[in-house]
């Protein structure tokens, strides 16, 4: 039996606007409707209802995405042209809609690697972790030299070699938040649960010093480290020669690493959205939303980020807070965001990017609404500064930019062991040493990008699947990656470029 799929929807009995689901023309009949649009509208882009007038809000999940303009007419495409976002006051209820979410009743485990600190990792990497960029070029080097030395050969339980450079670490103070986010990102790379063994590479006279992040702690509890600067060991040749052997030795550890089963309560997944349209907040961000909640049920964690991407959605979070001091959390940062857009002459609206709009998103209270779906219903159980490591199970929420790479390289150093990412228009990335599963927002992308989506969610519109059976696909696609079963990111090789530093400070 063929479902016949109507051409619009209306996501809340309260909204002034409905969505194309598909291209329409002008004319074209609405399905539910007795009058037709005025002008073509593309899909995923917005159609007025009613007749509107200037400054009056418009409403689409039943909240305020901004103000008008200009008159509009019903049948109007209502984008940039016509609506703007003004001033908007929020009513954060700390804690108002707080309800537990119930426990599953099932037993779920998945295979992974058990560490010595009672992490769990989903893949068995060795790393080169840079403190500087200066370290750059030398850990690449190294990590080539390792492969086509065969050693990955010989040691074969082990993943691969991943160099982490990038692009700070020196030139910049020593003693800001800006150094402690540094400090804190390193750190939790080092430590990260997809590494059995790491590989610590400074210059020698950058501002991180590796000597400072080794500190008077174990940086692992395994043991399976080792460190070294490039001036210490006498230039490039030489590191890279020492650097062969002390893999070597890491690797004969790690090689000894099995998977074995573990609940589910172990996965800790970053979630993310990037390269967003009018599809992302219908279809695959409120899937990933019922997965979120599913892993919860079962113990597990998923981490929101972004913090400027849910701006003006921030209610919906405070008010599922587990308390008030949790829910404020959230507040303060957004008093943060708000300054440094102040001070640096930035703006919170200078979102949704080009692509965004051209998907259908228009203001950042839109699309923020469509992030925060990502979320699902479960309590807020703890906000987090960026990479600071996580310490508590269930739906948690941590500080950091928009921008994609710099926001999951936080989510990794705060123990992600797994990543998923939503997108309308379709981005191209990996983050290792964690998998990353990409979610399509829409049938039409998912099909010309199917070597690099992991699943598509646009059949939410296009066969009338339902948000919770593709949900419950998210949950069993993200434990058989958990358990080994490689990503389409994975096997492109991608992962070896995206570990992005949040730098908040002047580079001097």
């Amino acid at each position: 039996m063929t479902i016949k799929i109507p051409n619009i929807i209306c996501l809340h009995d309260d909204d002034n606007v409905i969505i194309a689901l598909k291209n329409i023309a002008t004319n074209e009949a609405l399905d539910g409707f007795e009058w037709t649009p005025n002008e073509a509208i593309k899909q995923g882009h917005k159609i007025a209802v009613k007749n509107l007038a200037i400054d009056e809000n418009v409403l689409r999940y039943g909240q305020i995405i901004g103000q008008t303009k200009q008159a509009i007419k019903q049948g109007d495409h209502i984008h940039t042209h016509n609506l703007e976002m003004g001033e908007h006051k929020q009513d954060y209820a700390f804690a108002a809609d707080y309800k537990a979410l119930p426990l599953a009743t099932d037993q779920r485990t998945f295979m992974g690697y058990k560490r010595a600190d009672g992490g769990v990792g989903t893949r068995n990497y060795l790393g080169i972790i840079t403190t500087v960029n200066c370290a750059a070029s030398v850990a690449k080097m190294l990590a080539e030299a390792a492969e086509k030395s065969g050693l990955l050969e010989e040691f074969p339980n082990i993943d691969g070699i991943v160099p982490i450079v990038h692009g700070t670490g020196c030139g910049m103070s020593g003693n800001d938040e800006s150094y402690d986010t540094l400090y804190r990102t390193i750190s939790g790379y080092a430590q990260h649960p997809n590494f059995a063994g790491i590989l610590l590479l400074g210059l020698g006279c950058e501002v991180m010093q590796v000597s400072d992040l080794m500190g008077e702690r174990t940086l692992r509890h395994d043991g399976n480290y080792r460190y070294m600067t490039i001036q210490q060991m006498g230039g490039t040749r030489r590191t890279i020669e020492r650097g062969l052997e002390q893999l070597r030795e890491i690797a004969m550890l790690a090689n000894q690493a099995k998977r074995t089963p573990t609940p589910v309560a172990e996965i800790t997944v970053g979630m993310q959205c990037g390269g967003s349209d009018g599809y992302s907040g219908i279809t695959a961000n409120p899937a990933l939303g019922f997965a979120s909640d599913l892993l919860v049920a079962h113990g597990g964690t998923s981490i929101l980020s972004e913090t400027t991407e849910i701006y003006g959605a921030e209610h919906l979070l405070t008010r599922r807070a587990v308390n008030a001091k949790v829910g404020q959390k959230i507040v303060d940062h957004i008093a943060w965001w708000e300054d440094y857009c102040r001070r640096n002459g930035g703006e919170m609206n200078n979102n949704p990017s080009p692509g965004n709009k051209r998907g259908g998103l228009t203001t950042i209270l839109e699309k923020s609404l469509g992030a925060t779906a990502k979320s699902g219903v479960a309590p807020l159980t703890e906000v987090y500064k960026f990479a600071e490591k996580i310490d508590k199970k269930g739906f948690v929420f941590m500080d950091s930019p928009g921008y994609d790479p710099v926001s999951v390289t936080g989510q990794i150093a705060a123990g992600a062991n797994m990543v998923i990412f939503t997108t309308g228009r379709g981005s191209v990335s990996g983050f290792k040493p964690a998998p990353t599963l990409k979610i399509a927002t829409n049938t039409e992308m998912f099909e010309r990008m199917s070597e690099d989506m992991d699943l598509n969610c646009g059949d939410i519109i296009s066969a009338g699947t339902s948000i919770e059976d593709k949900g419950r696909e998210i949950f069993e696609m993200l434990i058989k990656c958990a358990s080994g079963e490689l990503s389409k990111s994975e096997e492109l090789g991608f992962g070896g470029t995206e570990f992005v530093p949040w730098q908040q400070s002047a580079t001097m």
